[in-house]
């Protein structure tokens, strides 16, 4: 059975830091892509930032870039995702994701939910002004 479970998600201050950690089974973690996303009331679904397990190469959304990082222990099978100076407009829902990343695939499609198919149940991050 395919797990992901995010965990990390709670009430920050603007400017602060926090870390999401997803934790991955039932699937070959080493030859998938690890996603990011989150969904603000009322918004669309956003890719954040992802990691492709197979080369290390990240990608990010350009709101986010030089703010947040996605890491992964192969051995744990857990995605991380680093978040610093955070903004009140960081407050979503925070969902980890599984799909197959392939070489030709565009940064864009990478942070698109169409190739992702499994997903997390997602956790709260609120951040206050």
């Amino acid at each position: 059975e395919v797990q992901l479970v995010e965990s990390g998600g709670v009430l920050v201050q603007a400017g602060g830091s926090l870390r999401l950690s997803c934790a991955a089974s039932g699937f070959p973690f080493d030859d998938y892509t690890i996603g990011w996303f989150r969904q603000a009331p009322g918004k669309e679904r956003e890719g954040v930032g992802c990691i492709n397990n197979i080369d290390g190469r990240t990608y990010y959304t350009d709101s986010v870039k030089g703010r947040f990082t996605v890491s992964s222990d192969n051995a744990k099978k857990t995605v991380y995702l680093q978040m610093n100076s955070l903004k009140p407009e960081d407050t979503a829902v925070y969902y980890c994701a599984a799909g197959r990343g392939e070489p030709h695939y565009s940064y864009s499609l990478y942070l698109h939910y169409l190739i992702y198919d499994y997903w997390g149940q997602g956790t709260q991050v609120t951040v206050s002004s």
